[in-house]
């Protein structure tokens, strides 16, 4: 076997959460060149059906389904449906997420709410309908989208996020604690902390403060549009088969300093 062969994941299934714009849509088309069959879910399924029509022209096999991750009931449907149509789930990406910009002070109950739901629980409920499926079959990988925003506190002339940066946090303890008590099911929940990708959530913080955050990342740029990717697939397959409960920061360097 080439050390490339590690890499690939010929014939595993792929559920990407928030798979239908940004970070998702990196991740999947990144799992479609080397042969996953991928299940596309978020709110706007509609953007999932454009990343599907994507994927498949590349030669994958994948599905768009609707996922509120607020809504176990609509959770455990997309695991459901993914064993399903394809017999098994090897590999959930949980990228999906939300976030509100308002100073600490002044951060609503509800918009504290919808992100901690979002984030943290639908996360956990993702991952646990997941793994049920994937302690039958005998194992499989997790990987979640934390933040370098979950590594510790951000200026808020940076990123005024209360709400988000306590949700991340909790996804990397998350992560560890899953992996320690999954590990004996042969599962393993790793942790990708991205620092700044241009996407629809971070838009209008690039465009407030795009300047201040290149200046703190030593690489002195944002995230580009394949950066995520060698280590989202470096999680989902055998390559990374000795490790698990870890977090890798794919930041630039901005939290090495």
């Amino acid at each position: 076997m080439s050390v490339l062969d590690l890499f690939r994941l010929d014939g595993k299934v792929a559920i990407v959460t928030g798979g239908g714009r940004g970070l998702g849509r990196q991740i999947a088309q990144a799992y479609a060149e080397v042969g996953a069959k991928l299940v596309l879910c978020s709110r706007r399924v509609e953007n999932c059906e454009q990343v599907k029509a994507e994927v498949e022209a590349m030669g994958a096999e994948a599905v768009a389904l609707p996922l509120d991750l607020t809504d176990p009931a609509s959770v455990q449907r997309v695991a459901d449906e993914t064993v399903a149509r394809f017999g098994r789930i090897d590999i959930l990406v949980n990228n999906g997420g939300a976030s509100w910009g308002a100073p600490a002070l002044e951060m609503p109950y509800e918009a504290w709410m919808k992100v901690i739901q979002t984030n943290l629980t639908g996360t956990f409920l993702m991952s646990q309908a997941a793994a049920r499926h994937m302690k039958e079959q005998g194992g499989g990988k997790i990987i979640n989208i934390a933040s370098v925003a979950g590594l510790g506190g951000t200026a808020p002339e940076v990123l005024d996020a209360v709400g988000y940066n306590a949700s991340k946090g909790g996804v990397i303890t998350l992560t560890k604690d899953l992996a320690v008590k999954w590990a004996r099911y042969g599962i393993y929940v790793n942790a990708i902390a991205p620092g700044f990708f241009p996407t629809k959530m971070t838009k209008a913080v690039l465009e407030k403060s795009g300047d201040l955050i290149r200046r703190a990342t030593p690489l002195g740029r944002v995230g580009g549009p394949r950066d995520l990717q060698g280590a989202a697939l470096y999680f989902a397959s055998a390559a990374s088969d000795y490790t698990t409960g870890q977090v890798l920061a794919v930041d630039g360097g901005q939290s090495a300093g």
